[in-house]
């Protein structure tokens, strides 16, 4: 287990057995999980297919997955894979791995998809990650991943008011766990769930401000704006990547045919192992 920052691990054991999804609502989840795969090749996929959800945290997307598939690998070094493996267990085709993406266990050129969704900003090494598991695809295979922007298509305004609330995540991730959590909470109560419904007022009256801090929440329920909060400002360790850089990533990872997604949230994108 290199490539994996120890004390991000472990801030998401804690988060996942807090959070273990079980208060979302069935089709909120739904809803976020068809945005996140919007771009995915389903007909590519089949009763037959075997993969891989990398980073798999509770199982929120792979419950929605290991119906559609044969088998499913679900990859998490955190203890977070306890909940997953209690929250899927009516699935028989679904496997538990508490590794690291480095070193899952899985067959090289053996998973006929894969995806990775809000794992590699909190990776060391995003290159290498990305190239560990393009390893395990058999040529020809999709992997969609979900990766934080760096803010490349904001205005610099949005950048400044980012780059605070990153000063504040440096303090708040180095606080003990009680009080993380509190101050995760605070924020997604006071800030996150005011800004977000006003960003839905306006729209409502007609004016569209895309760039609206925290619009992308304007429909979304408290508790996805608290376990996302605590992502944000909770934990760690976290890195950025340009659009660009994540497309030199992943041709220099052996994937082609890359398409990003064009709208929220960024960047999502999917690629295809080299034949």
């Amino acid at each position: 287990m290199k490539n994996l920052d120890k004390d991000t691990v472990k801030s998401f054991s804690d988060q996942w057995i807090r959070y273990d999804q079980t208060g979302m609502d069935d089709n909120e989840a739904k809803k976020i999980f068809k945005n996140y795969f919007s771009i995915f090749p389903w007909k590519r996929i089949s009763k037959s297919s075997e993969g891989f959800d990398m980073g798999c945290g509770t199982g929120r997307w792979a419950k929605f997955i290991a119906p559609k598939v044969g088998k499913l690998h679900c990859v998490d070094p955190s203890n977070a894979i306890y909940v997953a493996k209690k929250k899927l267990k009516k699935f028989k085709n679904v496997k538990y791995h508490q590794k690291s993406l480095d070193s899952s266990g899985l067959r090289n050129n053996s998973q006929d998809f894969g995806y990775m969704l809000g794992v590699l900003h909190y990776v060391p090494n995003a290159k290498a990650a990305i190239k560990s598991c393009v390893k395990l695809l058999k040529p020809g295979a999709p992997i969609l991943l979900y990766i934080y922007y760096a803010l490349d298509n904001r205005p610099l305004w949005f950048k400044y008011l980012w780059n605070l609330s990153n000063l504040l995540r440096l303090v708040i991730s180095k606080m003990p766990k009680f009080f993380n959590f509190l101050v995760c909470d605070l924020i997604a109560l006071l800030i996150y769930f005011p800004l977000a419904k006003l960003s839905l007022i306006f729209e409502n009256i007609g004016f569209n401000f895309k760039n609206f801090p925290l619009r992308f929440y304007r429909r979304s329920s408290f508790y996805v704006m608290r376990t996302d909060s605590r992502d944000r400002f909770g934990t760690p360790f976290e890195k950025r990547y340009s659009k660009t850089d994540i497309n030199k990533m992943m041709k220099e990872s052996g994937l082609e045919k890359i398409q990003f997604k064009n709208s929220v949230p960024f960047w999502t994108v999917i690629g295809y192992k080299k034949k």
